[in-house]
């Protein structure tokens, strides 16, 4: 691979990225570069991530083949305008900001540059990322697969439509919040009813995982699964019971429904 990648921001979530891509060796240090807002920012980055940090976007834009723009979304328009006179149509750019269009892209940078958003999550930093991709009108076939070749070495990428990314944001971009939440939660349950937190803490961890691929690798459904593990009679059934009895299908719709309906706030 030729292509050198350059971040316009480095915080949490390009960080995770950048890692990821170095960990699993898919891009090497020399291939990655990234911008920051200042210099003490731009060390510590470079020190932390071992790649060459800028702090001049337009220098980024000029030596970059693909451009992400990692800036929170407030800040999207703002280093739009300020790039859109070096974003050349051979240069792919691909957002990362929440809420942000393909089509709000294209009008600030111009028709004939290629763009795809994408909405990623933190645990690429542990290869286990999740994002979602989706191609601006003048994206082409190669350049998503490019994208999702990427960003499948720090875990899974897929293709969806512009209308589903608000959908992702909620389930996976914001989702390992729920999920540290529901695992912090049940943990102290446990700790409430006389257990070590650490200990309560580590059966609460490893049952989420063993779970999650549980239903990662069974040709079963998650409601066969369920129903093979709350049997009648049994301890499971009576808690099952109290979920479906407390309407918890209610309370993660409307999880999702919110923080999707403010993903779409965000680009506007």
């Amino acid at each position: 691979m030729n292509k050198k990648i350059g971040f316009i921001g480095c915080g949490k979530m390009a960080s995770a990225i950048i890692g990821g891509v170095i960990s699993s060796k898919f891009l090497g240090v020399n291939d990655i570069q990234a911008s920051e807002t200042s210099e003490e920012k731009a060390k510590e980055k470079s020190n932390e991530l071992g790649i060459s940090i800028l702090t001049d976007n337009i220098e980024l834009v000029k030596t970059s083949d693909v451009v992400f723009i990692a800036t929170t979304p407030n800040f999207a328009e703002g280093v739009l305008n300020e790039i859109k006179d070096y974003v050349t149509e051979d240069k792919l750019v691909v957002s990362i900001c929440a809420g942000v269009t393909t089509k709000f892209i294209q009008s600030v940078l111009g028709d004939g540059k290629r763009i795809v958003r994408v909405m990623p999550n933190t645990p690429a930093l542990v290869l286990e990322g999740m994002s979602g991709v989706c191609g601006g009108k003048f994206a082409r076939v190669n350049d998503i697969k490019f994208v999702i070749d990427l960003l499948s070495n720090i875990g899974k990428a897929i293709e969806v439509t512009e209308e589903q990314m608000d959908i992702v944001t909620a389930i996976s971009g914001s989702g390992p919040a729920f999920y540290y939440k529901v695992i912090n939660e049940i943990a102290r349950a446990g700790e409430k009813l006389g257990m070590d937190y650490e200990k309560a803490l580590t059966l609460s961890i490893q049952t989420a995982i063993g779970s999650a691929k549980m239903l990662l690798a069974s040709d079963k459904s998650a409601e066969d699964l369920i129903a093979s593990v709350a049997t009648k009679g049994g301890c499971t059934r009576v808690g099952v019971d109290y979920m479906d009895e407390e309407n918890t299908s209610d309370i993660f719709y409307n999880l999702i429904d919110k923080t999707a309906a403010k993903a779409n706030a965000l680009g506007k």
